[in-house]
C-alpha cells in the first residue's frame, strides 16, 4: 500500500470554496487527473450549488442554466463532496481549512457592486442591480427585499447584459414570467408592476455597449415591450467609426441591431424600453424617496491610453423616475485573513496564486479562480479556462513539492463543525432540494419553484433543525 502524497491511499486534498462555475470547473478538471489522484471537498455558504447560474442568470434563459449538467457529472465523480451551509470565514476559518487541505481555493465571485458616487444614491428607490437580480432570482438572503414598482418609469443605469435583463424582467408578461423560475414573490410584485417605460442609459456610445447580441435581439420578442432607440444616438464620431472599423462582430451585430430599431415604428404595446447612449448620471432626486434622475449629455473623447472617454457637455436632462437600478458592475469583497487587491477588488493573486501582501511571493497552497481571481468579465464559459490556469498552477506547485503538509485529516474537520452546531449539507441533501422544486414546478409548467428559505431548504434536505 502506498502511503505517497497523491496516490489513491493518500490523495491530495484540496478544498474548494465557493460552488459556482469556477469552483465546478476547478473541481472537474483536478478530479480528472490520475497523477495525482485528487479528493476535493467544495465549502459554499449557501445549502444550494451553482452560484451566478442559480442566483444570476435571467429566470427567462433557461438554456443557459442547462450547463449545471456538467457540474452535476462533476459531484458525481469519485472524491467530491458538497459541504453546503459552511460560511469560510464565519463557521470556519481560512487556517482550520489550510490545517486539513493541501490546497485551498477560493473561488467565491464578486459579491459587492459598484456605486454611481452621486447626490442622492441612498435615497429609497435608488437600488443595486445586484440586489434585484438576488431577489427576482431567490437568493435566501435577498427574500425580504422589497421593491417599489407602483410607479410608471424606471431607469436602468449600465450598458451592459445585467441592465438588459433587468429591463427586460420588468418588461415580462404574467404569461411570460409564468414559464420561469423566478421566484413566486417576485412573480407576484411583477406581476401587479405598474411600470410602462424602462430607460436603459449608458454614458459612452453603442459601439462601447457590452451587451452580447443575442440578449439585445431578444428585446424585440418582448410581448408587452416595444424597443425605443433614437436615431441621434446613433450617430457615431469619428474615433467610434474607425473603432467599428476594426471592433469584434458582435460590436458591429449589435449596431445593426440598434439600427433596426430605431428605424421600426412603435407597435403601441403597453409598455417600452428605451435604449440611450452618451448619457451619464449626475445626480438622482426626490424628497422621501427617488422622483427622478439629472444626466448629462457626453461627448467622447480620445485618451492618450487610446481608448475613448465620456467626457462631460454640460447639456442636462432630468428624468422623473421612481426607481432608478444601477448595473454598473460587481466588485470583490475581501476575505478574511486572504490578501485583497483593492484596487482591482480581487484577491491579490498571479495567474491564480495568492500572493503574499508584502513580498508579493506566492502563499504555499492557496489559490482563487472565477471573478475574485479575475475581476467580473467574461461569461460562464470564461471561468472553463480561468479555472484551467488556477488548478495547472496548483499541480505544477505539487509536483515541484511546494504544497504544505496537513495537520489533520478533512473528517475531523466536519467534526468539528458539526460538533459546534453546523447543518451541513451533502450533495444528497442538495439533490432532494432540487427534486422538491422540480416537482413544485411541474404542475404549472415552470422549470422549478425555488425555496427561498434556509428553514425549507434545510426540512427537504432531511436535516433535523
Amino acid at each position: 500500500m502506498s502511503d505517497v502524497l497523491g496516490s489513491a491511499e493518500h490523495p491530495l486534498r484540496v478544498a474548494i470554496v465557493g460552488a459556482g462555475p469556477a469552483g465546478f470547473y476547478a473541481a472537474g478538471q483536478l478530479l480528472s487527473s490520475s497523477d495525482p489522484v485528487v479528493r476535493v471537498d467544495m465549502y459554499d455558504r449557501l445549502m444550494t450549488p451553482w452560484g451566478l447560474v442559480r442566483f444570476g442568470v435571467a429566470p427567462d434563459h433557461p438554456k443557459i442554466k442547462s450547463v449545471t449538467r456538467v457540474f452535476e457529472r462533476t459531484a458525481r465523480m469519485p472524491g467530491f463532496s458538497f459541504h453546503g451551509n459552511v460560511e469560510v470565514g464565519s463557521d470556519v476559518s481560512h487556517a482550520e481549512l489550510a490545517s486539513a487541505y493541501h490546497a485551498v481555493l477560493y473561488a467565491v465571485g464578486t459579491a459587492g457592486d459598484r456605486r454611481l458616487g452621486i447626490p442622492g444614491e441612498d435615497l429609497p428607490g435608488s437600488e443595486s442591480a445586484t440586489d434585484f437580480v438576488a431577489w427576482y432570482n431567490g437568493h435566501p438572503d435577498y427574500a425580504d427585499l422589497d421593491f417599489d414598482l407602483s410607479g410608471r418609469r424606471a431607469v436602468v443605469i449600465g450598458n451592459g447584459n445585467v441592465a438588459l435583463d433587468v429591463a427586460r424582467m420588468l418588461a415580462l408578461s404574467a404569461h411570460e414570467l409564468g414559464q420561469t423560475d423566478t421566484a413566486d414573490h417576485a412573480i407576484e410584485r411583477l406581476r401587479s408592476s405598474q411600470i410602462e417605460e424602462i430607460i436603459v442609459l449608458g454614458r459612452r456610445g453603442p459601439v462601447q455597449a457590452a451587451f452580447t447580441n443575442p440578449e439585445l435581439r431578444e428585446l424585440a420578442d418582448l410581448e408587452l415591450a416595444d424597443v425605443i432607440v433614437d436615431p441621434e444616438d446613433l450617430e457615431l464620431d469619428p474615433a467610434s467609426a474607425a473603432a467599428l472599423e476594426s471592433a469584434e462582430q458582435t460590436v458591429q451585430r449589435n449596431l445593426e441591431t440598434l439600427r433596426t430599431y430605431a428605424a421600426k415604428a412603435p407597435q403601441g404595446k403597453p409598455r417600452r424600453i428605451a435604449l440611450r447612449f452618451l448619457r451619464a448620471p449626475v445626480a438622482i432626486e426626490g424628497e422621501q424617496r427617488v422622483e427622478a434622475i439629472v444626466t448629462e449629455r457626453t461627448a467622447l473623447e480620445l485618451a492618450p491610453d487610446g481608448s475613448l472617454k465620456a467626457m462631460p457637455t454640460g447639456i442636462n436632462e432630468r428624468i422623473e423616475a421612481s426607481l432608478v437600478l444601477r448595473a454598473v458592475g460587481y466588485v470583490g469583497v475581501p476575505l478574511p485573513g486572504i490578501p485583497f487587491d483593492e484596487r482591482r477588488g480581487t484577491l491579490l493573486n498571479d495567474g491564480g496564486r495568492v500572493l503574499d501582501a508584502s513580498s508579493r511571493q506566492p502563499l504555499p497552497g492557496l489559490y482563487a479562480a472565477g471573478w475574485i481571481k479575475r475581476g467580473p468579465s467574461g461569461v460562464i464559459g470564461t471561468n472553463k479556462k480561468c479555472a484551467q490556469e488556477t488548478t495547472s498552477r496548483l499541480l505544477e506547485d505539487f509536483h515541484a513539492g511546494r504544497l504544505p503538509e496537513t495537520a489533520q485529516q478533512p473528517e475531523a474537520l466536519i467534526e468539528q463543525l458539526r460538533a459546534r452546531g453546523l447543518h451541513i449539507i451533502d450533495y444528497a441533501g442538495w439533490e432532494a432540494i432540487d427534486a422538491h422544486e422540480r416537482a413544485l414546478g411541474e404542475p404549472a409548467g415552470r422549470p422549478r419553484v425555488k425555496l427561498v428559505r434556509r428553514e425549507d431548504q434545510l426540512l427537504q434536505a432531511r436535516v433535523r433543525v
